[in-house]
Order: structure tokens, then sequence, then C-alpha cells
């Protein structure tokens, strides 16, 4: 009778702790990798891109017992959306998430919420300030550094300069430029900036700044930008430096725009190196843009996101303070654009 008492208060447990268990999150098994992704406005052209490489790299990797699934939620701007997406991502079973965040300065939420439910974090494009970084230990960066993509952006302009005088139209011995940022205070922005200026100065170009627009990394805003900037400075403008493609292409929609003849354009210079910036590249519309390696981010972060629910890291993945990876842009010019061109596959 004992023994029967004992079976039935075991059972009656184990029957407890499955009924528990079945009503909180579901956990999906290691072969299952879920990836909820949040990006802070899928609307960017070079996010739209990355996304779909990352999703073509997550296919790949299915097969052989290991099953990928993919759910993206665009935040369309806002912080508040994407930490009430990112809690959705989670209670619908995401055992890892990618992370390109609103605000780089505010990822409180998303981590506490990622640490209370044990779904490690890859951050991607837009990096978290250090010391949010080392909140938890499963929080990863993939991306790649914005200092590089001034200094590229600054080589490339000063030697089209160097070698063609026609740049300096009113032979004045100085260059006169503008800038079309992205967000206000966004790191990306100021560094590209900051790096693309001085790398100028420092190849020994003179330089007067006339003008800069906020343009938020959008082609139509850029345009808009542009077009005020022409109203003010007419053909005094040189040479034209945009944080990335999407704002460089609006600048050259509002020349197009206004029926200005090519000969009295400037020199236009993106970063990013999208489908669409190269091909402006290799139509001479564009003088240059460096490379955002949305291919190799790609690779990487997929292979991150199925090593840290696998729990097995491949070797080859290679890191900065055991957190980090970083992969190197690349400069590009009418000689070399169908390479890149190629490399995305387009």
């Amino acid at each position: 009778m004992r023994k029967w008492r004992f079976a039935a208060g075991l059972l009656f447990v184990l029957l407890g702790i499955l009924l528990f268990s079945g009503c909180g999150r579901q956990t999906a098994a290691p072969d299952k990798v879920y990836v909820g992704v949040a990006c802070y406005n899928e609307s960017d052209v070079f996010i739209g891109e990355l996304i779909d490489c990352l999703k073509e790299e997550l296919n790949g990797l299915s097969g052989d017992g290991m099953e990928t699934m993919v759910t993206i939620r665009d935040a369309a701007g806002s912080q508040r959306t994407q930490n009430d997406q990112v809690k959705a991502l989670i209670d619908e079973g995401s055992n890892v998430l990618c992370i390109n965040l609103v605000d780089r300065a505010d990822p409180s939420e998303i981590i506490d919420l990622a640490r209370e439910n044990d779904v490690p974090v890859i951050f991607f494009n837009r990096e978290p300030v250090a010391e949010d970084m080392m909140q938890w230990e499963k929080l990863y960066y993939v991306g790649a550094k914005a200092k590089q993509s001034g200094v590229m952006q600054g080589e490339l302009a000063a030697e089209l300069i160097h070698s063609d005088r026609r740049v300096d139209r009113n032979r004045d011995g100085k260059i006169q430029y503008v800038v079309l940022e992205g967000e206000p205070g966004h790191q990306d922005s100021i560094i590209r900036t900051e790096n693309a200026v001085d790398t100028l100065k420092n190849n020994g170009i003179e330089l007067e700044k006339l003008s800069y627009g906020i343009a938020n990394w959008n082609r139509a805003q850029a345009q808009n930008r542009m077009m005020q900037m022409i109203g003010q400075h007419s053909n005094e403008i040189e040479l034209v430096l945009a944080n990335n493609d999407d704002m460089a292409l609006g600048a050259i929609d509002a020349y197009a725009k206004l029926n200005i003849t090519e000969s009295a354009f400037p020199v236009f210079f993106g970063i990013d190196g999208t489908d669409a910036g190269l091909r402006a590249v290799m139509d001479g519309k564009l003088a240059g843009t460096v490379y955002n390696d949305k291919e190799g981010q790609a690779a990487a972060m997929a292979r991150l996101a199925v090593s840290l629910v696998s729990g097995s890291v491949p070797e080859d993945l290679e890191f900065e303070n055991g957190r980090y990876i970083y992969l190197p842009y690349y400069k590009v010019t009418i000689a070399n654009a169908e390479e890149f061109l190629d490399k995305a596959g387009k």
C-alpha cells in the first residue's frame, strides 16, 4: 500500500511539472534554430539587403538534422515598438535574437528580456556602447568599424582630387564641399564624417565647408536637403560627402530634378555599396563608395546564431574581446564596382 501511494505521489509530481512547463514559453530543441530578427527600419536599403542575405545564409544552414526558421520585425524607427517586438519574438519561441537597435544607447530593456528568458542576442549594424555589452555574457555584435569607412571615403575623394584637376572647378586651390549626414548624434554619422574630412586634410586637400544636411539615411530626404543647399550655394559645390549611398543618390537626384547639366555637377561619394550605389558607380554617376560587406556579416551572424543554440562555436569565427565580429570595408570605384555587384549576386 505504501509503495502504491509513493508511486501515485511521484506520478502526480511529474504531471504537475509537465503541466507547469507547458504553460510557459515554448523552448525549441537544440536542432531547431528560431531566429528572431528586429530591425530599426527595414526601409533602410542597406538593412533590407543585409536581412535578405541573412535569410539566405540561415536557409543554407538548414539540413543534416538542423532546422532554421526566421521571423522579422520592423520597428519603423521606434525603440518602444522594438522593445515590444522583441518580447513578442521571445514569447513566440525565438531561441536566438538578431537585433538592429533603433537607439544604440538604449538596449537595456531588450537585454533584460533576453537574459530573463536565456535567449542570446547578436546585435548588428548599430553597435551598443561597451558598457551595455558587458551587462550579460550572451551578448554579441557583428558589423564593421565606422572609422574605417570614413577614412576610405576620404582616401577615395583625395585620390580623385589629386588625379583630376577638374574637381576644383573654380581653380581656387580649395575644394568647396557639403555633407549629407545620417541621424543627428548617431555614432556612425559622426565618425564617418569626421574621418572622411580629416583624411582629406591629411592628404593635403584644402577644404571649405559650405553646408551640411541631416537626411536620416534616406534618399528622398537627401534630395530635399541637397536642393536646399544648391539653392544657397548654386554652382559653388564641388564635392558631396554622404554618409551612405542612398543619400549620395538623393543628392544626384536633386541635380537631375533641377535640370543642371552634368558638367556642373560636383563629385559624389557614398558608403555601403548597396546594389543601387554600385550601379551608380559603374554608370559614372557616383565617383566612389565604400563596400560594407553585408554578405560576410550575414554569414557570420547566421553561423553564430546556429552555434549559440547548438552550443558549438566554429573555431574560424574571429572575435575581438570575445564578443565582437568585425568585417572589413572595401574601396569601390568604377574599376572594380562590377566585382562587388557580382559578389552580391546581382
